[in-house]
């Protein structure tokens, strides 16, 4: 993995983006902690959650401010400051999708963290979401060949289909892992940085992305403080919703590393994978709630709250450094791996003991 030569003049900006953006969330967060809690945004305990008491939801919104601020900013001005590096194959349109379209996630997921939308309305509203992505020219055009060093085109139409199923994929995947405290933020934190190094590589050669996934990064980790365990507020789908569209569409900008993604992200994805299966297979709503998650069984299983969440971290954080280090075939046939061992592993969490006896 070799850098960009042209990287030292653009770290400090890096490094400084990470930093007000963490800062940002960190101090916007009790804020907002404030006005969810007048304005009664409150997740209740029940059987398949783990806090006991009503804690506020809808602080992913200090992530998403973060994000907005300091990415609009240097996306606004960035061209006068030191080291600030061009756009490279991102368009002003591309952006426009970006941020409007994370500006749009968040709307939607705050309304559903206030008034509790069906499951349909929460579907619809990111089906909005990737119209928006397509429309504005965010869409995969093409993937790395896994067996060689060229690339698969799509046409259009495919490209268009595969571009709505992962944005839509990406949202669901960390809205369904998100059932422990910092689980889904952690994670996608891991898939920020990880993007954003691949970004600074001179195989993707795409700064402009690389700054924005540490921008988004930064936000994360300074709501993390609040969100790990015991969290004292939740990312809400106004967070799940901003996180999701955001970290599908950076993937999009960064050349379509949509593999790199799939590899750090196998373990919320296969944790939707099966969770849809077994309530379809029994008759019920792919969105109905239960406490089948991968997350729930390790918990069952024994492991406490914090263990739970940093082995995941761990297997997440293990995925991502692959993906950096090894060739397209080897990635993808780690990806291949980590599908079927990891689907193993949850199907067998996932079978009731009356199952596991028969």
């Amino acid at each position: 993995m070799s850098f960009v030569v042209e990287l030292g003049p653009a770290l400090p900006i890096i490094v400084g983006a990470f930093v007000v953006a963490a800062l940002i969330s960190l101090l916007a967060t009790p804020v907002i902690r404030r006005v969810v809690d007048r304005l009664s945004i409150i997740d209740h305990p029940d059987e398949r959650r783990t806090h006991a008491s009503p804690l506020p939801r809808g602080g992913g919104v200090a992530v998403a401010v973060a994000f907005l601020v300091v990415g609009g900013g240097l996306v606004l001005v960035g061209g006068s400051l030191p080291g600030m590096p061009g756009r490279g194959s991102v368009s002003d349109v591309n952006l426009l999708g970006l941020f409007g379209g994370g500006i749009l996630a968040t709307v939607i997921g705050a309304l559903d963290d206030r008034f509790d939308l069906r499951a349909r309305w929460q579907f619809l509203g990111q089906l909005v979401l990737a119209v928006v992505a397509v429309v504005t020219g965010i869409t995969v055009g093409f993937i790395g060949d896994p067996f060689g060093s060229g690339i698969i085109r799509f046409a259009a139409p495919i490209g268009i289909a595969f571009t709505v199923v992962w944005i839509v994929g990406m949202i669901n995947s960390l809205n369904f892992i998100d059932g422990l405290d910092g689980l889904s933020t952690g994670i996608a934190l891991i898939a920020a940085v990880t993007l954003g190094l691949l970004s600074l590589t001179q195989l993707v050669n795409e700064p402009l992305v690389a700054i924005l996934c540490f921008v988004l990064a930064g936000g994360l980790l300074g709501f993390l403080r609040w969100n790990f365990h015991p969290a004292v507020i939740f990312q809400g789908s106004a967070g799940v919703m901003f996180m999701g569209y955001v970290l599908a569409v950076l993937a999009i900008l960064g050349s379509a590393k949509v593999l790199v993604a799939l590899l750090v992200l196998a373990v919320p994805i296969i944790d939707t994978f099966w969770v849809i299966v077994r309530r379809v297979s029994s008759g019920r709503s792919p969105f109905s709630p239960d406490r089948g998650h991968i997350h729930h069984r390790l918990l069952d299983l024994g492991l406490s709250h914090r263990s739970t969440v940093l082995l995941i971290y761990l297997v997440c954080a293990t995925l991502g450094l692959m993906s950096l280090l090894v060739s397209s075939a080897t990635g993808v046939l780690a990806f291949l791996v980590a599908l079927v061992g990891f689907g193993v592993v949850a199907f067998v969490l996932r079978r009731d003991p009356a199952e596991a006896a028969s």
